[in-house]
């Protein structure tokens, strides 16, 4: 899915904490979901590298969003994050990072993701795994308005 997909948005049509950290979605389907983030000074650490903060949010966010695609413009699918465990194997400072999330396993209800994050050049700098719960009214595929 790309971009133009009206139900796919970034950057200042994000809401609240989203929005503050400006990503943007580069694809959304049935169990994978891709967004980047291009890094600004906001996104980095006292020591001049993105803060890992940052870094989990995006993870958490991918992850949530591989276990919630949702087909229909103007709906959305929502999740509650239940544990997130981030494991960090790199450091940058700038240029523009992708994250991946992929859905592993779960039911109708509980689901787990994994999470990639990875540099220009291709290093990785991060990876997680989640547990996520479906929110009430999310578990069907039409999930709930916007």
């Amino acid at each position: 899915m790309s971009l133009d997909n009206p139900h796919i948005s970034g950057g200042d049509d994000l809401p609240g904490f989203h929005n503050l950290l400006g990503y943007r979605q580069v694809s959304w389907e049935e169990d994978e979901a891709v967004i980047s983030l291009e890094l600004q000074p906001r996104h980095l650490n006292l020591g001049g590298v993105i803060h890992g903060g940052v870094l989990t949010s995006l993870l958490d966010i991918a992850m949530a969003e591989a276990g919630t695609y949702c087909p229909y413009p103007g709906r959305m699918r929502k999740a509650i994050t239940l544990s997130l465990t981030t494991t960090f194997t790199g450091q940058c400072s700038g240029g523009v990072i992708r994250v991946t999330g992929r859905k592993r396993a779960g039911g109708t209800r509980i689901f787990n993701s994994t999470g990639e994050v990875h540099d220009e050049q291709g290093n990785l700098l991060a990876i997680a795994e989640g547990t996520f719960r479906i929110r009430s009214g999310s578990e069907k595929p039409e999930g709930v308005p916007i």
